[in-house]
């Protein structure tokens, strides 16, 4: 099992990012994926999910409105749209799959907010 997420950066206040996790390793189109955060000095906390058929999105209270995850299942990939960042977005996002095997996390993509 892989995850590799990309497409982070530094943007400014306002600004626009969208990550994306390439996943191998595994049925990636029957499997629920999940976009955790960690900024620095903090737990990680849950950004957003999505299930297979990419009909149930649940979102953190913090990021509804302006995140949107969605998911390519014929390129075993789960996005992450993110507008009108702020600084407090600023963190390593990382993806994440739960499987009978176990629970398994990606490198992380680190996000910067700033001006």
């Amino acid at each position: 099992v892989q995850l590799v997420e990309s497409g982070g950066g530094l943007v400014q206040p306002g600004g626009s990012l969208t990550l994306s996790c390439k996943a191998s390793g595994f049925a990636f189109r029957f499997e629920h994926m999940s976009w955790f955060r960690q900024a620095p000095e903090k737990k990680r906390e849950f950004v957003a999910s999505i299930d297979p058929s990419g009909t149930n999105t649940p979102y953190a209270t913090s990021v509804r409105d302006r995140f949107t995850i969605s998911r390519d299942n014929a390129e075993n990939t789960v996005y992450l749209q993110m507008n009108n960042l702020a600084p407090e977005d600023t963190a390593v996002y990382y993806c994440k799959t739960i499987l009978d095997e176990g629970t398994f996390w990606g490198k992380g993509t680190l996000v910067t907010v700033s001006s």
